[in-house]
């Protein structure tokens, strides 16, 4: 399974609002200058992530966005389905879709599709924005280069 540039991006994107929300809404144009990600762009992603309800959007002309959740209620799952849908890697194990395959009933490799399915689903939502916050006070504090891939 490769995550696309939405997934990636928007996971950097939700770490630098909330690495940079202690004076308020961030605008999307501070986050596309630090990530070096087209604004356009992250107004799509940011469409997306307002829709799930991890972020709110503020109007005005020192509007942009916020957290609607704390870091530690939104994990790095929530944050990649809404942006890619289901981690699943095959349509016939998508959760939240009914796949017809006339085989599925002796498939014998849905069991692997499905434990692939579980296991990325259960890293992401083990992973919270509150631990990605965390590692990157820590490794600022030891003086390390920190990058968003």
């Amino acid at each position: 399974m490769k995550l696309s540039t939405k997934g990636r991006y928007g996971v950097k994107a939700i770490l630098d609002l909330a690495l940079n929300d202690s004076q308020g809404q961030v605008s999307l144009k501070s986050i596309a200058e630090r990530q070096n990600i087209s604004e356009n762009y992250l107004e799509q992603l940011f469409a997306l992530l307002r829709k799930a309800g991890i972020v709110n959007s503020v109007r005005g002309a020192q509007g942009g966005y916020v957290l609607a959740k704390q870091p530690d209620e939104i994990t790095v799952g929530s944050v990649l389905r809404a942006l890619e849908g289901s981690l699943a890697p095959v349509d016939c194990v998508v959760e939240s879709e009914v796949h017809k395959c006339e085989r599925a009933e002796g498939c014998v490799t849905k069991i692997v599709w499905e434990k692939i399915r579980d296991c990325v689903n259960g890293v992401v939502d083990s992973i919270y924005l509150q631990d990605l916050i965390e590692e990157y006070m820590k490794m600022n504090e030891q003086g390390e280069t920190m990058y968003f891939i």
